[in-house]
């Protein structure tokens, strides 16, 4: 417990030490693209001394001074599978952001999807000492949390104070200075797969940069495509990427709950690919600009010409219509939403008093998308952008730029976690979490 305590701790330590140089990048490590984003921090805004707990992630005090993507290599369900690959990819596109910026960046701020996100609801109740809630009685109510035993080869990724009650008033975001006799709390924490990490932080440290954070897409996604209303009152948002289709569930402006699908738009191409015989990045053209989900009768007459360059002239002046082209990615698209609909009837979902959903990501552009997932899904279902951010250049203001958006508000005010507290040192946790985020020590 005291190595994750430490070394995300030092994370945060770094973190602060890019904020007072000014400038950090942001990188979204995705199956399809790798997105990176520098951004200049002006100091007028709130970053993360203004002592609030869990406070919604404050759009001012950045702006976006350079932006690029690259095609991701080496990168399979949100993983990274061909180290030096990816380490490539991710170095393109740090290199063409920090150009366009015209400044070296040293610190690094990542997200990633897949990695079998795992949620647990941890809680703990402590008497006060002395009546009033310090940051000391905090921590110690977050120290008195019960860990779980979450497996061999898994790590700590988030670990959030969701609510506190104080004497049965609860729903406190912030309890320090109140009166009281006893303080409990609900936590939220997320496991994923311990590899996934170590080899992400392993690529990063190979192109010469410091990691000064690290979150979950499915997170960081839903910070910049739900509005606040959304994330007060309750909301899931469905990231669909290109390997993976990421869930979270907000409440209260918190996450309280994470899972992902290990399928996505990849998938969609690939059947399309086999469907019509076509290469992979024929296919991609085709489902980018005749894609759809909902067939019409028109759809039987309007004719796609499907092309190709294999030198047999009939090969390649074939046409298929759009109905028969909706009929191959349909199903798959179904499947991928029925998968989304399990994980949020076992989280519960449907017991929450409002159940919006939010569509982002870049798989989620297809045509006809939203009835088809509020049929599957439920009634209250739209399509989500990122929110403007300062500086973001049009290109990156699509539904595929959620995660990289998401992670750049994460980083100019990220919501507390128990390590954000001094613990005394004979108070960590109950059960003892030595092994976890142990790669930090390791890479360091």
């Amino acid at each position: 417990m005291k190595d994750l305590y430490q070394s995300q701790r030092a994370m945060r330590q770094m973190r602060k030490q890019a904020m007072q140089r000014g400038v950090v990048a942001i990188l979204d490590v995705g199956t399809s693209k790798i997105a990176c984003l520098v951004l200049r921090f002006d100091g007028t805004g709130p970053l993360s001394d203004d002592g609030s707990i869990g406070s919604l992630a404050g759009q001012s005090g950045f702006r976006v001074i350079g932006a690029a993507t690259t095609r991701s290599r080496g990168v399979a369900f949100g993983e990274v599978a061909v180290m030096r690959e990816t380490e490539r990819a991710i170095r393109t596109a740090l290199q063409a952001a920090q150009k366009m910026a015209d400044i070296r960046v040293d610190h690094v701020i990542a997200c990633f999807s897949g990695a079998r996100p795992r949620s647990y609801g941890l809680d703990a109740q402590v008497d006060l000492e002395g009546q009033v809630v310090t940051e000391q009685e905090i921590a110690r109510v977050l120290a008195a949390c019960e860990v779980p035993e979450y497996g061999d080869g898994r790590e700590v990724l988030h670990a959030q104070p969701v609510n506190f009650a104080l004497d049965n008033r609860s729903g406190l975001i912030d309890p320090r200075g109140q009166l009281g006799q006893t303080l409990a709390v609900d936590m939220h924490m997320l496991t994923v797969d311990a590899s996934a990490i170590q080899n992400l932080v392993q690529c990063i440290k190979r192109c010469d940069m410091e990691l000064a954070g690290i979150a979950s897409s499915a997170y960081v996604s839903g910070i910049s495509a739900l509005v606040e209303d959304e994330q007060e009152l309750g909301a899931a948002c469905i990231d669909m990427g290109g390997g993976t289709t990421s869930i979270s569930i907000f409440m209260k402006k918190h996450m309280i709950y994470a899972d992902c699908v290990r399928m996505g738009g990849e998938h969609v191409t690939k059947d399309i690919s086999m469907g019509l015989g076509v290469p992979m990045a024929n296919a991609e053209r085709i489902k980018t600009f005749c894609g759809g989900v909902h067939a019409t009768g028109a759809d039987d007459r309007e004719m796609i010409d499907i092309g190709g360059d294999t030198g047999d002239w009939e090969r390649d002046r074939r046409t298929v219509s759009r109905a028969e082209l909706i009929g191959i990615m349909r199903p798959r698209v179904e499947e991928i939403l029925e998968e989304v609909r399990a994980r949020l009837d076992a989280a519960g979902f449907d017991h929450m008093p409002s159940q919006q959903i939010v569509l982002t990501g870049g798989a989620s552009q297809v045509t006809g998308l939203d009835g088809l997932a509020s049929r599957i899904l439920g009634q209250q279902v739209r399509l989500g952008r990122p929110l403007r951010v300062h500086g973001l250049p049009q290109s990156a203001t699509g539904p595929g730029f959620s995660g990289v958006v998401g992670l750049s508000l994460f980083a100019a005010h990220p919501q507390d976690e128990w390590w954000d507290f001094e613990m005394p040192v004979d108070r960590y946790p109950a059960r003892s979490l030595r092994r976890a985020v142990k790669w930090f020590k390791d890479n360091w």
